[in-house]
């Protein structure tokens, strides 16, 4: 199992867009992702999951892979979230 606390820092937040295009990304890989904030934990590759975090600008969530991909996985989605755009 790999993890990893990031601190989102797309100035939106992981609204609609960001969401979306995050969930692809997750879903590039084989392993079981998960995002979670605070007590809220959900699957990475659902975009109604993402965004129901909530995770606003400078929001702090923890991204933990498991399967064979799964430090790939959690690499390539930290930049993502603590890239100042996504999908530009």
């Amino acid at each position: 199992m790999t993890h990893r606390s990031v601190i989102v820092k797309l100035p939106t937040g992981l609204h609609l867009r960001p969401a979306a295009l995050f969930t692809q990304e997750a879903c590039k890989y084989e392993s079981e992702i998960t995002l979670q904030r605070g007590d809220m934990k959900v699957d990475a590759k659902s975009v109604m999951g993402v965004m129901a975090l909530g995770a606003g600008p400078n929001t702090e969530v923890l991204i933990t892979a498991e399967g064979p991909d799964e430090q790939e996985a959690v690499e390539a989605l930290s930049h993502l979230l603590e890239a100042e755009t996504i999908g530009a």
